[in-house]
């Protein structure tokens, strides 16, 4: 399956919508779109999860990878609307603890 990534970019905020799988063979492209808005300082980056019903580590990295480019450049990186599958993920691994996830609006269970 693809990952179709939109970005739609505000004045001190984008927001990232994903659609779609992130896997081994996807998470290039999400690197390829994500890293590159971690690197404005105080510029806060939006990624909606809504659509990914699946992800792998590969994918975990790419956020993990995008997380330290954020803290290096000043800029911010909020995860909103993770559906529970993929919400797993980060909380299995700890992820959750460190970076600003907010699942709510898409009924998840924070």
């Amino acid at each position: 399956m693809n990952l179709t990534v939109d970005i739609t970019n505000e004045a001190e905020k984008s927001i990232v919508s994903l659609s779609g799988e992130i896997d081994a063979y996807t998470a290039p492209q999400l690197k390829d779109a994500v890293l590159p808005l971690t690197k404005t300082p105080e510029h806060t980056m939006e990624i909606d999860l809504e659509n990914v019903n699946y992800m792998d580590s590969t994918g975990l990295g790419v956020f993990i990878s995008a997380l330290k480019s954020t803290k290096e450049h000043g800029s911010k990186m909020k995860l909103v609307n993770i559906q529970d599958r993929v919400l797993r993920l980060f909380k299995i691994t700890g992820l959750d603890e460190i970076m600003d996830i907010n699942s709510t609006i898409r009924g998840g269970s924070e």
